[in-house]
């Protein structure tokens, strides 16, 4: 098997989290040496020209990013207008990060059932979210906010100017009696 191969694909999944060199040995059930040679070679076939990526040593964890030198191509994709609009994906994501702010992408991909790593990335992309700090949990994950360009987008003078989500009892008492009713039989018994 292609360790170097492997190794791409590893990179590529952990996203912008990264992956540190002790990761990579357990993972890959290999030395620390032979996971320093592995990168290196990766990094030198992305040093190259033809290549748009390349491979980053970034707090304390290896990332694939995109190289420097082709940043007025990333700029107009996000300043395109037609690039510029949020799928319903997107607007999700964003809602879940307003209203429960700073947030890891784990509390996120739990909350909607599905990883939303590229999802972070596009929005990371489109200046709508940041990174705002470490979490206390293991492996301090990145903590996510919104942006002053979030607010902009949707018209606000600040976070508090989002849409109150309504719990109330009356809502709760809705949900509740849409619950059972589902459970009901055609006689009306439950």
């Amino acid at each position: 098997m292609n360790l170097q191969g492997v190794l791409e694909g590893i990179l590529f999944v952990v996203g912008d989290e990264g992956i540190t060199l002790n990761q990579i040995c357990d993972i890959l059930n290999i030395t620390v040496d032979e996971a320093k040679e592995l990168l290196l070679n990766l990094k030198k076939s992305y040093d190259t020209d033809d290549r748009g990526i390349r491979i980053s040593y970034l707090g304390d964890a290896f990332k694939l990013t995109t190289k420097k030198e082709h940043k007025e191509y990333y700029q107009k994709l996000i300043e395109n207008p037609g690039t510029n609009t949020l799928s319903e994906t997107a607007l999700e994501v964003l809602a879940i990060i307003a209203y429960n702010q700073p947030i890891t992408r784990a509390e996120v991909d739990n909350m909607r059932g599905v990883n939303n790593g590229y999802m972070m990335r596009k929005l990371l992309a489109k200046g709508l979210i940041k990174e705002v700090g470490k979490s206390t949990m293991p492996g301090r994950p990145n903590l996510y906010g919104t942006t002053s360009e979030f607010l902009d987008y949707f018209g606000l003078s600040n976070i508090n100017d989002l849409p109150k989500i309504d719990k109330s009892e009356d809502s709760k008492e809705e949900e509740k009696e849409l619950f059972t009713s589902i459970y009901k039989d055609e006689k009306g018994e439950e």
